[in-house]
């Protein structure tokens, strides 16, 4: 099968003090229909100290010929049966060794400029362990929805309201995913808020106030088809955690609606409420949307 031409990082853009090398994971199974515009969004991206990994579960939908024609491009990759989502991660991150990480699923995309914005934050604000951007949600085509432009990182809200941060918008220090223990493979849907949650306890989390990333949403999606199960896995999560005082019904509610009302006050002042798409990132899904209609 042919092999695609990657475009590769502008060599003179890297100059000054050291760029840190980012690993970025994706993972993947029967993903065939997404998985090669996720990919390109991670290799065309305009950063030059780039370790990509990716992780397919074995799928027979043809996704191992799409990982082949960009493996020239890939530092890892393998196509094997797994035990989920989660797993495939861990597997990853196993290989990984970068000093930053983060990953994408197979029907997600990374914005043009992504990871040099990060590498850029984490280089001026070498204390922060730990940081997210804003996302845009798009649909099951590629054509925007809305967007996902977000509030900075509360605990107490995390813990009462619900889990708020754009999975493949953040980024984090590989030494604070080694001392939180790294991703527990008993959650199936809920591993982001579980791996943020005890990055929490670690480290005060940041927020980057730009896109980083689409992420979509269609009825096929898992986090959607087992919505249920997902919201079983958080309050696993937040029960471990809140105080004993929280299990009382009426205490419960307070907290809720205190996290809620503190939640919409501080995305409202952010701007989420309001917030529109920047003209570059809706040209830009614009051709990626066509791009997909004619695959």
């Amino acid at each position: 099968m042919e092999t695609i031409a990657v475009p590769r990082a502008r060599r003179g853009r890297v100059t000054g003090p050291r760029w840190p090398l980012i690993s970025v994971v994706t993972c993947s199974f029967q993903q065939g229909r997404y998985l090669e515009h996720a990919m390109r969004s991670v290799l065309e991206q305009d950063y030059l100290h780039l370790e990509y990994i990716v992780v397919d579960g074995g799928s027979t939908d043809g996704s191992a010929d799409i990982i082949k024609r960009y493996q020239h491009a890939l530092a890892y990759w393998v196509s094997e049966p797994d035990r989920g989502q989660t797993e495939a991660l861990v597997k990853g991150f196993a290989r990984a060794t970068g000093e930053i990480h983060g990953w994408l699923c197979s029907d997600d995309l990374l914005l043009p400029g992504a990871l040099d914005a990060v590498a850029g934050f984490f280089r001026e604000h070498p204390d922060v362990m730990a940081v997210y951007g804003d996302a845009v949600w798009i649909d099951a085509e590629g054509r925007l929805l809305r967007p996902k432009k977000e509030m900075g990182f509360s605990r107490f809200v995390f813990l009462h309201d619900h889990n708020y941060v754009p999975q493949p918008s953040m980024f984090w220090r590989r030494a604070l995913y080694e001392a939180a223990g790294g991703l527990d493979p008993s959650f199936e849907l809920a591993m982001d808020a579980d791996l943020w949650e005890r990055f929490s306890e670690h480290t005060r989390i940041a927020h980057i106030p730009r896109y980083l990333s689409c992420m979509r949403s269609y009825p096929q999606q898992k986090t959607r088809s087992r919505k249920l199960e997902g919201r079983l896995e958080d309050r696993t999560i937040r029960a471990r955690r809140i105080h004993s005082l929280a299990t009382c019904h009426a205490a419960s509610a307070l907290l809720r609606l205190a996290a809620r009302c503190a939640r919409v006050l501080a995305k409202a002042c952010a701007g989420g409420y309001t917030a529109q798409v920047p003209v570059e990132h809706r040209i830009w899904l614009a051709q990626r949307a066509s791009e997909e209609a004619g695959t």
